[in-house]
């Protein structure tokens, strides 16, 4: 009841799944749990007798996941896994004059997983079919046929198609801004120097979760660490489920579960750790940018000061669309009403009585700077700035969402209509506007996620400046101007699934660009990075790594379960109701 559900081995099946009697029927000597317990690349050996099995098999593998299992779970899959599925089920149904929508699919890919990506997509458009997609990745973007650049900026300020044509087209315009980028007229620069740091670390010794396999990893401190590694290299692994769990659980005494690891030392040499998620901001419209960074609160005691407000006794509460008072009460505040349709989805319009403003009149005589509070929530980020630059505690949490490039949203946009790149960014700004302790280990995963060139530079300001005063910012990234921004890389793999899961290169960018693991061999192409093997770093050998797996049971919720425990089943009896109610029959 009080902590998370976990997971133990079936003991009629042992984790198999099927009873006796099916596994006992074969396939060439091997039963259905052999099967699924098969890589995509050897079931392509067992069934190449079978053409069409064997056809869909190797649509898998030639989209790079033939070292996933068949059976393996849904759950254990990255996001860039999933996409990839996905997108060779398309291809293995072999339809034409289809039009396919695709909105970001290189989330969560590395450069060399974009390859095979890139060649998928060309793939569904060389048999008849019209694909488009909505991305920012470079390589994308140059291997597409006609690209359509929307600006001239984001939000409000957009909506318009700013240059159409070929790559080449768009490179040669000089009004586009990712033309200006893809060209190298415009690029995001590397620092002059690399941050050294104070030489404290945080240490995980022997990580044996999901495809780890029982590596040591040291993450040092008051620096800006990037981990990296092709798609499935055990990433997300190390970082969210072994060190990110196991400081929640340790330091704020939260109740999730821990990857498995040996020990993790060094946390004494940090005071804080903050999480940053794509997860939504709030599930309801009722959310906002406005009441998630505590910005509402300070907004509705101003306009309770104002001459007026006072005159007539309102307070704070008066403002709030949450409660009676202010609000208008045939929508309670959501500033529409709900129409159930009984074949259709529910329809949403806007109130009739307070036109979507969610306020009664009364609340809304109450001006600032002749602006209600119904207008305030209307306005802009960067249109607010200008109209709260005198009151610091509101204009400072404003100027943090401008820098963390959110200037375009509205304060009270429903938290549904967010994207997940834009909820971490505003979950960045509410940290970021507090009081930084100055040993505060920042996690963020996938920053980057639906983000132009030019916001990347944004945030990259931004995650500087976190550094540079004394705090650790640990990201999990693909993206190679963020890899090349950052003081020191930790590379996994050397491949993905069970073939990854070793740190195969640390180092600075530099040392990396000079190596030949996936991640340095993008880097060397970089114009404005220089590869250096004098450069800090190292290269891990991997055949000479112990594959022994050690797991230190005390991370675990439950202990062992004894071998030879017999748990008694009581006889199955309906019940009294369900007797008489057969017996009436």
């Amino acid at each position: 009841n009080f902590l998370p559900d976990v997971q133990i081995e079936c003991e009629d099946c042992n984790g198999k799944r099927f009873n006796r009697e099916t596994i006992e029927i074969r396939y060439k000597g091997k039963s259905i749990y052999d099967i699924l317990e098969m890589t995509i690349d050897e079931a392509c050996i067992f069934f190449e007798s079978i053409p069409n099995l064997s056809r869909k098999l190797k649509t898998i593998q030639k989209v790079g996941l033939g070292y996933l299992n068949l059976g393996q779970s849904s759950t254990t899959l990255s996001g860039g896994e999933g996409q990839r599925i996905r997108l060779a089920t398309q291809i293995g149904a072999g339809l034409t004059g289809v039009l396919y929508v695709c909105d970001e699919p290189s989330i969560g890919l590395h450069p060399i997983d974009n390859e095979k990506l890139i060649k998928t997509l060309i793939n569904l458009k060389d048999i008849g079919n019209t694909v488009i997609v909505v991305e920012h990745d470079e390589y994308v973007m140059k291997s597409a046929d006609q690209i359509i650049d929307m600006g001239p900026r984001a939000g409000a300020y957009g909506g318009e198609i700013i240059a159409q044509g070929t790559p080449k087209q768009i490179m040669n315009n000089s009004k586009s801004l990712t033309g200006l980028y893809l060209s190298g007229k415009k690029e995001i620069g590397v620092p002059k120097k690399r941050k050294k740091g104070s030489q404290n670390y945080i240490e995980i010794k022997g990580a044996v979760e999901n495809n780890l396999k029982n590596i040591d990893v040291k993450i040092p401190l008051n620096k800006f660490v990037c981990v990296s590694g092709i798609s499935g290299s055990g990433k997300s692994t190390l970082i969210n489920d072994v060190l990110s769990n196991a400081l929640l659980k340790k330091m704020s005494r939260k109740s999730v579960r821990e990857g498995k690891y040996g020990e993790i030392k060094g946390l004494e040499n940090i005071d804080k750790l903050i999480v940053i998620d794509q997860s939504p901001i709030g599930r309801t419209p009722r959310s906002n940018p406005a009441t998630y960074t505590g910005l509402f609160t300070p907004i509705r005691e101003l306009f309770s000061k104002m001459p007026e407000a006072m005159s007539r006794g309102y307070k704070a509460g008066r403002f709030s669309f949450n409660v009676k008072g202010g609000r208008c009460e045939d929508c309670s505040g959501a500033g529409y009403k709900e129409i159930e349709m009984q074949f259709l989805p529910d329809v949403t319009i806007p109130c009739e009585v307070c036109n979507g403003k969610r306020y009664n009149n009364d609340a809304l005589d109450i001006k600032f700077k002749g602006e209600s509070i119904a207008d305030v929530l209307d306005k802009t980020v960067e249109e607010a700035t200008h109209i709260f630059k005198n009151i610091p505690g509101v204009s400072k949490k404003l100027e943090t969402l401008n820098k963390v490039g959110l200037g375009y949203i509205k304060l009270g946009q429903p938290a549904t209509t967010l994207s997940g790149g834009e909820a971490q960014r505003i979950k960045l700004a509410t940290e970021l506007s507090k009081r930084s302790t100055g040993k505060t280990l920042y996690i963020l995963d996938e920053p980057t996620t639906g983000l132009s060139f030019d916001d990347c530079s944004k945030l990259l300001e931004v995650l500087h400046a976190l550094v540079d005063t004394g705090n650790s910012v640990l990201l999990i990234e693909h993206h190679l101007d963020m890899i090349k921004n950052s003081d020191w890389i930790i590379e996994l793999g050397p491949e993905a699934g069970e073939k990854g899961g070793y740190i195969i290169c640390e180092g600075t960018p530099e040392f990396v660009a000079s190596t030949n693991t996936a991640t340095g061999q993008f880097l060397s192409e970089l114009p404005n990075l220089k590869a250096n093997k004098k450069s800090e770093g190292k290269i891990f050998d991997t055949n000479k790594l112990s594959k022994k797996i050690i797991s230190n049971s005390s991370n675990n919720f439950m202990p062992e379960r004894p071998k030879n425990l017999k748990i008694k089943k009581r006889a199955y009896r309906l019940s009294r109701w369900r007797r008489r109610k057969l017996s009436r029959v």
